[in-house]
């Protein structure tokens, strides 16, 4: 989410940055904006909406000069707005910034009263007080003004910041958010993506963690956080402009996948107080006295997101002991449900403009419940109509089949669970500590997960030429089946059907027959043993069993044709880890068959009508 662009050289800043800008667009934003070091000063110019309106305002109000940033935003502290657009100024500093500042309210509070007065409702705006202040005490450069101002920071941020009193240079900084600088004849470049640079540069540094660059035309200074210089040699990036949008991979859902570490940790990311035990979901606004109010959670939601409805009704109840109910929301309306303020209505969509999802949502609202909603899109229809919303800062998700916008619903759904256990009382501070570090290993586990993608490869290859694919999971795990049906289907165009393990008996084991792939999610939990006994029942009719299972079990390896290994993990959040495997093993197959991955037939990324 979010894009940046910086300049320093001799051509004019202002159209470089808004074509830069324009190749990070696939990125998704709401605004953009400009600053610019002209014979006049700092001069920025910001828009709500697209490029077009930036590029409107550009033509009425032209700004020279050669030095500048700018940037595309992606609301998460404040509404869209032009006030909100990035660059935020303050005094002659200007900054751009992508991540978020975890202690933003105490900055701004400390800096309030010293005297400091904000204009935008964002958390980036605290960047350019800290380092005007730096620079109002003698700081002796603007990079140390900036790498002064970090120690007070904590969160993720890739920041570039430009001021008047040195206008032939910027500076850029990296902790958890991409960063690339790019290296021209007479000039240099920053971004936070390859795109952006590739028509004037391929010598490109990638920023390691907690880097600082000071940028001039003829010079980039690479320092660590206490000042002290680093080298590192440029390297060269060959790939095509569409491919550099893809980050160097065949599609955007491939490249969704792989930003699923990246994903999960935006979307916990200052959500956690350990003193309490307990998640900070300050966009919902649930307190006891409003608890003991719900008698019932009715999850509303279509597709992939019905699928993590089904999980986030196994943490809810086991963790807040509230019923839960999944619906279907395209069904919702039109079955007389029984709802009153006793209900929270939880509406789950990616895109947040899922009109079933909606028009459920509306309906539920008609008849008295309190609503909530689980959206990655800020200011959506679905985010704007409900009482309350948990945003998953998934960022822009290109590829129509689903993947990491899931994944970040199911670890959204886990921070409201704990948040309901903690106010039901149900979860003591301890036991919600225990969640809280098994939540942060999270991205670790995925991206442990990732590295077996080689094997995913093999059982592609094995089960590539099947008409039918079965699907099995227990518990936790039912729902992950589901979904990894869904996912083969949607982009490879096999026949897939997934089952809750218990259920094969009565009825699909029907379907098993010589050669069958049935892809069996089998890790140690509860239910392992029973699962077992379902690859049995498997072989025993002649079916190829694909077996997800936990790292080092040798048991299921003798017994199953494939076995793909996952890290260990809290049973209620592995369906997390579990979901790698099969969106990896759903994109080989269709990559293999040669289908449209990204945009299969009939499918589009929103459903917008009935």
């Amino acid at each position: 989410m979010c894009g940046i662009v910086g300049y320093v050289g001799s051509k004019e800043a202002a159209t470089l940055l808004v074509e830069g800008l324009r190749k990070l667009e696939y990125r998704g934003y709401d605004s953009a904006g400009v600053a610019v070091l002209s014979s006049n000063g700092l001069e920025i110019a910001r828009a709500k909406g697209k490029l077009a309106n930036l590029d409107a305002l550009l033509a009425r109000s032209p700004i020279s000069g050669t030095t500048g940033i700018g940037h595309t935003r992606w609301a998460t502290h404040g509404k869209p707005s032009d006030e909100n657009a990035h660059p935020h100024r303050f005094e002659k500093v200007a900054v751009v910034h992508n991540g978020i500042i975890e202690n933003h309210i105490a900055l701004r509070d400390e800096l309030r009263a010293a005297g400091h007065e904000f204009a935008s409702e964002t958390d980036t705006e605290i960047f350019a007080h800290l380092i005007a202040r730096e620079l109002a005490a003698g700081a002796a450069s603007l990079g140390d003004a900036v790498r002064s101002s970090l120690e007070s920071v904590r969160g993720a941020y890739a920041l570039v910041v430009t001021s008047e009193d040195h206008p032939s240079e910027i500076v850029a900084a990296k902790n958890a958010s991409p960063m690339v600088l790019g290296l021209g004849e007479g000039e240099n470049f920053v971004a936070s993506d390859v795109p952006a640079l590739l028509s004037h540069t391929r010598q490109v540094i990638f920023l390691e963690e907690g880097e600082v660059a000071e940028i001039s035309a003829d010079r980039i200074r690479l320092t660590d956080l206490a000042g002290k210089e680093k080298t590192r040699a440029a390297q060269r990036i060959d790939w095509s402009p569409v491919m550099a949008e893809k980050g160097g991979h065949k599609h955007f859902m491939h490249k969704e996948i792989h930003e699923q570490p990246r994903a999960l940790a935006d979307t916990l990311r200052g959500r956690f107080s350990e003193d309490e035990g307990d998640t900070l979901v300050g966009e919902v606004d649930l307190d006891r006295r409003t608890l003991e109010t719900v008698r019932r959670i009715t999850i509303l939601a279509c597709g992939t997101s019905w699928h993590a409805g089904l999980v986030g009704k196994q943490l809810i109840e086991r963790l807040a002991r509230i019923p839960v109910e999944v619906d279907l929301a395209s069904e919702f309306r039109y079955r007389e449900p029984v709802v009153d303020g006793s209900v929270l209505a939880l509406a789950i969509s990616q895109s947040g403009e899922t009109i079933d999802t909606l028009a459920a949502l509306r309906e539920a609202k008609r008849l008295g419940a309190r609503t909530m909603a689980v959206c990655n899109v800020l200011g959506s229809a679905i985010a704007r109509e409900a009482d309350d919303v948990l945003y998953t800062h998934a960022g822009p998700e290109i590829g129509v089949a689903s993947t990491k916008a899931f994944t970040t619903q199911l670890t959204a759904l886990a921070l409201l669970a704990i948040r309901l256990g903690r106010l039901t009382g149900h979860l003591d501070a301890e036991a919600g500590r225990r969640w809280l570090a098994a939540l942060r290993e999270l991205p670790t586990k995925v991206e442990k997960a990732l590295e077996g993608e080689a094997k995913v490869v093999e059982v592609a290859h094995a089960i590539l030429q099947a008409r039918d694919v079965l699907f099995l999971g227990r518990g936790p795990q039912a729902p992950v089946a589901l979904e990894g049906a869904l996912k083969l289907k949607e982009i490879s165009y096999i026949h897939a059907e997934g089952y809750a393990a218990g259920e094969m008996k009565h009825g699909p084991i029907a379907l098993i027959e010589t050669d069958l792939p049935v892809v069996v999610i089998a890790t140690k939990d509860a239910t392992y043993e029973k699962t077992i006994g379902n690859i049995e029942e498997v072989r025993a009719r002649g079916g190829k069993v694909v077996a997800i299972v936990t790292e080092g079990d040798t048991h299921v390896r003798s017994i199953a044709d494939h076995v793909i290994e996952v890290p260990d993990c809290v049973p209620l959040l592995m369906p997390v880890v579990t979901s790698i495997p099969l969106q990896l093993l759903a994109y080989h197959v269709a990559d293999l068959r040669g289908t449209d991955v990204d945009q299969p037939r009939n499918l589009a990324k929103s459903v917008t009508v009935e």
